[in-house]
This record gives structure tokens, C-alpha cells and sequence, in this order.
């Protein structure tokens, strides 16, 4: 398994190219992409966002929010804030989704570099 951020999701889903993108399309293939849960409500919050493609969103998996998620959520995005970095909610959420899991993060936002010295693997 392997998840994505909102950013690299995007830039798939609008062709962009990258190494980013090409992880995800690989994933894609191999069938072993997962969403973490904020990332499909950021992505399904896009209005321009077509019916198909909402569609196969569906079908991708969603990785589950564990007990004590939101509770260690908080914690490392306090990490983070306390070694001088900015940290969105909403990109606490996504790494520790991943944590969770124990899952690589594809992402083409260069802020989730802050969470791999709290063990975040980006791909």
C-alpha cells in the first residue's frame, strides 16, 4: 500500500507530469493506492470536480482512523509547530493516517518533509 497526498492527487488527475505523478499512476496500476480520509474530502471539495471522477475515487480505499487517531494527530502536529515548522490540521491528519498504517505518502508538498523526523516515509 501506498498513499497520496491531495497535492500529487491533483496533479494526477490533471495530467501534470512529475515523479509524483508517475508514482501514483504505478500505484494505480498495481492497485495498491490508498486514501488517507482527509485527502478525499480535500480533493471531492474541488467544485469543477466531474461525476467520473468522483466515481472512481469510490473506488479506491480508504485508510481507517484508528483508535487514539485524533489524539496522536494533535500531538505530532504539536511536534512539528515546537521545531519552528508550520503545520496545517489537515496535513497532521494525512501523516498520521499514514503512520497509522505505516504506509509511504506520495506528495508534491514539500511541507510533509517536516513530519519524516517523526517517521513519515515520503515517497
Amino acid at each position: 500500500m501506498i498513499a497520496v497526498d491531495t497535492s500529487s492527487l491533483r496533479r494526477f488527475l490533471e495530467g501534470a507530469v512529475g515523479r509524483d505523478v508517475d508514482a501514483v499512476g504505478s500505484a494505480v496500476i498495481q492497485r495498491q493506492l490508498v486514501l488517507p480520509p482527509v485527502v478525499l474530502t480535500e480533493i471531492l471539495s474541488e467544485p469543477r470536480l466531474q461525476g467520473a471522477t468522483v466515481d472512481v475515487l469510490s473506488l479506491i480505499p480508504l485508510l481507517e482512523i484508528t483508535d487514539g487517531f485524533w489524539m496522536r494527530s494533535g500531538l505530532l502536529r504539536a511536534l512539528v509547530i515546537d521545531s519552528g515548522y508550520k503545520a496545517k490540521v489537515a496535513d497532521s491528519l494525512i501523516a498520521q493516517s499514514c503512520l497509522d498504517h505505516r504506509v509511504r505518502l506520495i506528495t508534491h508538498d514539500r511541507d510533509f518533509r517536516h513530519y519524516e523526523a517523526h517517521g513519515l516515509l515520503v515517497a
